[in-house]
């Protein structure tokens, strides 16, 4: 029976998620693992008391909150700033950290100092790195000091640059068989789970068939464990077309954007403030000509 805690009591952890991939397909208990992106404290708050299961700060803060073209510019102190926001308006969910691009690219050292800031000063759970087997030894090594990893595979957007942009990976027989390796090598590595972001159902179905840790998918079709959406993009709230598999649940920017109008309105108006909401002077002091100011 999953030790997963649904209705928003008791914790999520990494060894729960692990025992939710070993229960049965056709299992009562069985689940899939619901992730969002948060990146402030009222958002972290509300995703947590819904009921999500992993709260991720995603570096996507840097193109969706921070107004950057891509995550690249995102900074290790900037990341910092919005885990520990997130960490402090959670309590249930199982909070991960994006470790944003050049914070692990280098000497394995600095990248193993750089994901514990993430676990010591910040408050997270466990941190995400992008790519499969050239980041085996860095997993293991983050793994060897008791920081969980969260691998992400297939379209991994710090690489942007390399793959010539935001495009779906693994279509051809060469490049899916790649994909494969990459899955398998964050697995080896020790890994408690991974992301497959843009890729071929088939694809993503044939990796969470043979992976034994958690699969989290994000454009990679149903099969996998788990499913993971950028919030802005699910809310409404994006100044960009949203990919194909953001389905959009409400338009919170819309909304947003109408009362700041009617706010407007009412002020150029003079209907707001109100009589009911403004402070009046004690009854005392009413039919004076001047009320008295305290220095």
């Amino acid at each position: 029976m999953s030790t997963i805690p649904t209705g928003g009591d008791g914790k999520v952890t990494v060894p729960d998620l692990l025992q939710r991939k070993t229960e049965a397909a056709d299992s009562p208990n069985k689940k899939k693992i619901t992730c969002l992106t948060a990146y402030d404290y009222p958002t972290a708050r509300l995703l947590d008391e819904a009921g999500v299961d992993v709260v991720l700060v995603g570096d996507s803060v840097a193109m969706v909150a921070l107004g950057y073209d891509s995550t690249l510019p995102l900074t290790l102190e900037e990341a910092l700033h919005h885990t520990k926001a997130v960490r402090r308006g959670v309590q249930r969910a199982l909070v991960v950290a994006d470790m944003p691009y050049g914070s692990y690219h280098g000497d394995l050292n600095e990248a193993l100092r750089n994901a514990i800031r993430f676990v010591k000063e910040a408050g997270a759970e466990a941190v995400k790195i992008e790519g499969g087997e050239r980041r085996l030894e860095l997993i293991a090594r983050l793994t060897e000091a008791e920081i969980p990893v969260m691998g992400h595979v297939g379209l991994t957007p710090q690489s942007v640059n390399a793959l010539g942009g935001y495009r779906v990976q693994g279509k051809t027989p060469g490049a899916a068989e790649q994909v494969l390796r990459d899955a398998r090598a964050v697995e080896a590595a020790g890994a408690f789970a991974i992301v497959l972001e843009a890729l071929p159902r088939e694809l993503a179905a044939e990796i969470t068939r043979s992976a034994r840790i958690p699969t989290i998918g994000i454009g990679a079709g149903p099969d996998c464990d788990g499913q993971i959406l950028v919030l802005h993009d699910m809310l409404g709230l994006t100044f960009r077309e949203p990919p194909k598999f953001a389905r959009q649940y409400a338009n919170v920017g819309g909304t947003i954007l109408e009362a700041v109008k009617e706010y407007c309105a009412d002020v150029q108006s003079g209907s707001f403030p109100s009589d009911a909401e403004s402070y009046h002077a004690p009854s005392s002091m009413k039919g004076r000509k001047t009320i008295p100011i305290a220095r």
